[in-house]
């Protein structure tokens, strides 16, 4: 990992954040891709893959519990770092962020229901 002007340069591979570890801040990615990966019976299981514009790990700033995922960079990633402080002074500053992130939350939850359903079918 390399710091760059602004947040950090992760290589193809390179570890976010890890399943089980305790989080202190969220991520926005600036440029690249990253895999969602939980592990199950020793193996790495693919939940999705964020992009550009998306913020990952998020319920480590709104919760204070264990990582329930890693996310890996899929190729060089470009990402932003945010705490809490600085998240919570955003949302001062301009509360539309946390409307966005509410919407962001929403449609990952209808996405996870409809995968349930699709499951049960």
């Amino acid at each position: 990992m390399t710091s760059g002007a602004l947040g950090k340069l992760y290589r193809d591979g390179e570890d976010l954040v890890r399943e089980g570890e305790m989080g202190d801040c969220m991520y926005v990615i600036q440029e690249g891709k990253a895999d969602v990966l939980v592990r199950r019976d020793g193996e790495d299981v693919l939940l999705r893959t964020a992009s550009k514009g998306e913020i990952i790990g998020e319920m480590a700033i709104l919760q204070r519990v264990v990582r329930s995922a890693t996310v890996r960079a899929r190729g060089d990633l470009h990402a932003l770092t945010v705490d809490k402080k600085n998240f919570l002074t955003r949302i001062n500053e301009d509360p539309s962020i946390a409307f966005r992130i509410l919407e962001m939350m929403s449609h990952r939850i209808r996405e996870l229901s409809e995968e349930v359903a699709r499951l049960k079918g």
